[in-house]
């Protein structure tokens, strides 16, 4: 599996960007994926994810973010809106396969900067 994300940049707070993430292989309707995000000195922590009509999502972004996924386009995408500084971060798409809780393809990170 090959994750490619995308759709990074720089935002002022408050703006939005929607990240997308592009998968190859064959099994990606059957795996649970998830947004990632590490911020410069922190650990990475998790966003948001999603499997079927299933989802969850982070209390940090709650009410503010949301994922989606179009399994045609083996993509997953994560609306932002209402951009903060403290959402600045390299931000990760993952997926976890086995449905085991463990995601264990990532995808390369694309930056996210929100300007103050």
């Amino acid at each position: 599996v090959q994750l490619q994300a995308s759709g990074g940049g720089l935002v002022q707070a408050g703006g939005s960007l929607r990240l997308s993430c592009v998968a190859s292989g064959r099994t990606f309707r059957s795996s649970i994926m998830g947004w990632f995000r590490q911020a410069p000195g922190k650990e990475r922590e998790f966003v948001a994810s999603i499997y079927a009509n299933s989802y969850k999502t982070s209390d940090s972004v709650k009410g503010r973010s949301t994922i989606s996924r179009d399994n045609a386009k083996k993509a997953v995408y994560l609306q932002m809106n209402s951009l903060k500084f403290e959402d600045t971060a390299v931000y990760y798409c993952a997926a976890d396969v086995a449905r085991i809780g463990k995601f264990e393809y990532w995808g390369q990170g694309t930056l996210v900067t929100v300007s103050s």
